[in-house]
């Protein structure tokens, strides 16, 4: 029986100490506990296992065995492993006390003991022990009950099984008479369920779909709208259930504007699937037009029989506006509007087409305006596409309805004229050229007149493909600018003129290519001193090649007239400069000896001579950790000087503050006066090769020849006598008393690096 009172109970006491024991098992027999007592550890476990106490009060510290190992074994027997151990012990630390709880103890008193605490303790463990066993007493009840229950159940059961037994013998022939109706219910209902299920699948479907659907009957009333086709068409299901299909669904072709056939109709009559054409809209009931795709279809049963029609349908108003956006951006210029050049050409193709079956004539008139480069440069680019713009509404106002206008590139247009001769296409020409020329472009504080070059190329029969057209009006227009722009070119096939002109072409494309492929490529002749000179230096002349896409060397003069006449120079001398410095960097790393005694003399042309930005562009490139700058001296035609004289002062000036050496080259050619020299910041005076050549056979050039270096020498200045080509010239030069000479009988020309 377990007791309920927890102010008694059994208690074992263990501690090797009397007065301990004495007073401990004082408080707790006043609290009417009875008390066993035990003095060792062995005692301990015998009268645990004799006496069953309800709890031990266990010391730690004793002799022989201690509380530990009295604790491990308690807990190891399954007659006292239940009981529940209170340690005593005067040790704090907390590892001891941890090492007690692992050993299965249930909670530790510290000495000195205090009464109420240790009865507080015993009786908390003596209630959680006596709970315990009440419960497994509750559990071994419950077990018992459940089990007599299940006894209960059993005989239930049989019970049972003998009235089924009974029921399944008295209604064998009910069922029998039963199943197969209860299959046929069975069946019926699973039907039912199915087609529940169907529809309501397909009314979510037809609800949650982007897409339209109308459903009518076989007379083509209308049975259901979806919400998408409430919302395109404007009106309700309820409302139109029952009426035709005509009076909610309103449809038009979007170019023609005329209504279009009721596509239910078309299903019911021809029993098949129809689809509408590509530019059908939809006039909603407020008015407003979507562009729609759709189809009808034939809702038919198991039989084949039409029961009703589906219309289904989807907005592409959008997806068809962005269609049409990128067609009209892929064949349009984004800045003019007006066509681009691919889509011409498509319009130049279909012309030669024409022209093959038809007796068609069409003029290509290929525009380049003149001094648009100068608004774009001085103005910006945002002054140089308000121009482009002014001059395409000009343009479009000459141009009628039956020809075509397109922007081709940059400030480049094209104009087709249909069925005009090239004497009337000249007419046209005309009128369009004066129409530029009269125009003012205004930005901001700034006026510009402008201009326009204008080839013409008549498109016949004759005519191969579209890019020989384009050839010959490109061709045709070049030659309109070489002849001093703002006039009209007409291409004939033996225009000598036209001629020269593409072959100056191509040498722009080749020098173009030559500038962005690397195929100019550097060489240097040595110019020798013929007197004796202190601490002389070695004197080199930068020349320029240019190496074709085969590997052939070409000579200068082959391009360099045409760089010239079409402002390419700036480009070249920039191009000599970078590509001089980057060789000297790596000459310095490979010799010797110093370059420091070494002159490089480099030409340049008048486009730089007079251009500022060349002229920064020296300061920034010419400094002293590229290139000592006393290592340069740059040469200056005497044309050039003469011609320019204040701008060429300008120049040596500042070549002179950079450290740079000067030459005046070709010198004689331009001696209709010499007060020049005396405004030039020289160090040297090349002469004209003509003197030179001719100094050995005749008197009036070796006089002329001595007058020159006797100028130079009194101005200060070094001679070199350029164009040496025989031996015996040489020493004649040195008679004379010229300093350097410089030619190919003295040394070939070698590349740089």
């Amino acid at each position: 029986m377990i007791r309920e009172d927890l102010n008694s109970g059994v208690v074992l006491v263990v501690d090797d100490y009397p007065l301990n024991l004495k007073f401990l098992c004082a408080s707790l027999s006043r609290a009417k506990y009875e008390v066993l007592v035990a003095q060792t550890g062995e005692s301990a476990l015998e009268i645990a296992v004799s006496q069953q106490p309800e709890l031990i009060v266990l010391d730690i510290r004793m002799p022989e065995m201690d509380g530990y190992e009295v604790c491990r074994q308690l807990k190891a027997s399954p007659v006292t492993r239940d009981i529940p151990v209170i340690f005593m012990t005067a040790l704090s630390e907390t590892d001891n006390k941890v090492k007690g709880l692992k050993l299965g103890a249930a909670d530790y008193i510290t000495k000195p003991i205090h009464p109420e605490e240790a009865l507080s303790r015993i009786q908390t463990h003596l209630s959680v022990r006596r709970l315990t066993l009440l419960l497994e007493e509750q559990i071994k009840y419950l077990q018992q009950e459940i089990n007599r229950r299940k006894q209960v159940e059993e005989q239930l059961r049989q019970v049972n099984t003998l009235l089924e037994q009974r029921v399944e013998e008295r209604t064998t022939e009910l069922l029998a008479v039963n199943t197969q109706l209860k299959q046929e219910i069975q069946h019926r209902q699973e039907i039912e369920e199915a087609l529940i299920r169907e529809k309501e699948l397909a009314q979510i479907t037809l609800e949650s779909i982007g897409d339209g659907v109308i459903t009518t009957d076989q007379c083509g009333k209308i049975d259901y709208l979806n919400p998408i086709a409430e919302q395109l068409t404007g009106w309700k299901n309820e409302a139109v259930r029952g009426q035709s299909l005509s009076q909610v669904l309103t449809i038009i072709d979007e170019i023609t504007r005329e209504p279009l056939e009721n596509p239910v109709q078309r299903v019911l009559s021809q029993a098949d699937i129809v689809h509408l054409s590509d530019h059908t809209l939809l006039i909603s009931r407020d008015g407003t037009e979507y562009a729609i795709e759709d189809s009808a279809a034939p809702i038919q049963d198991r039989q084949g029989q039409i029961q009703g029609v589906v219309v289904v349908f989807r907005d592409v108003t959008q997806s068809r506006l962005l269609s049409r956006q990128l067609s009209w951006q892929a064949s349009h210029d984004h800045l003019t509007g007006l066509l681009n050049r691919q889509a011409f050409e498509q319009k130049i193709q279909a012309a030669i087409t024409l022209t093959q079956t038809e007796e068609q004539h069409y003029v290509f008139c290929f525009l380049d305006l003149d001094k648009f480069k100068q608004v774009n440069d001085s103005c910006g680019h945002p002054a140089g596409d308000e121009l482009l713009r002014q001059v395409t509404a000009l343009l479009q106002t000459r141009v009628r309805a039956a020809d075509c206008l397109a922007r081709l590139g940059g400030d480049e247009f094209g104009l087709l004229l249909h069925g005009c001769s090239l004497c009337d296409g000249q007419e046209v020409a005309e009128t369009v050229r004066k129409l530029i020329q009269d125009f003012r472009f205004n930005w901001e504080d700034k006026v510009f007149s402008i201009g326009v070059s204008i080839g013409l190329v008549k498109i016949d029969a004759d005519t191969s493909n579209v890019a020989s057209i384009f050839g010959a009006a490109d061709a045709a227009c070049y030659a309109a600018k070489a002849r001093g722009r703002n006039c009209i070119h007409v291409y004939q096939i033996e225009d000598h003129e036209l001629i020269q002109r593409q072959q100056e072409r191509q040498w722009i494309t080749e020098i173009d290519q030559a500038l962005s492929k690397n195929r100019f490529h550097l060489y240097v002749q040595k110019i020798i001193p013929l007197q004796k000179i202190t601490n002389p230096r070695e004197h080199y002349e930068v020349l320029l090649r240019l190496v074709d896409e085969t590997g052939n060397v070409v000579p200068p003069m082959a391009f360099l007239p045409t760089a010239e006449r079409y402002d390419l120079m700036f480009k070249i001398d920039q191009w000599v400069v970078n590509n001089f410095l980057e060789c000297y960097q790596q000459l310095k790393n490979q010799a010797e000896d110093s370059l420091k005694n070494y002159l490089y003399m480099i030409n340049l042309s008048e486009s730089s001579i007079k251009n500022q930005e060349f002229i920064e562009f020296l300061k920034v490139q010419l400094t002293p950790d590229k290139i000592p700058n006393q290592t340069l001296c740059f040469e200056i035609p005497e044309t050039v000087a003469i011609a320019s004289l204040s701008q060429t002062i300008e120049f040596t000036q500042t070549l002179k503050q950079l450290g740079c050496s000067c030459a005046i080259d070709h010198f004689g050619g331009g001696m209709s006066s010499l007060t020049y020299l005396k405004h030039l910041s020289l160090d040297y005076l090349k002469i004209d090769g003509s003197f030179v050549k001719e100094i050995h056979r005749n008197k009036v050039e070796y006089a002329v020849l001595e007058s020159v270096n006797k100028i130079g020498h009194a101005m200060g200045l070094k001679t070199i006598a350029e164009f040496i080509e025989q031996d015996t010239s040489i020493e004649l030069l040195r008679e004379i008393g010229v300093d350097f000479a410089q030619g190919y009988s003295i040394n070939q020309p070698q590349p740089l690096r």
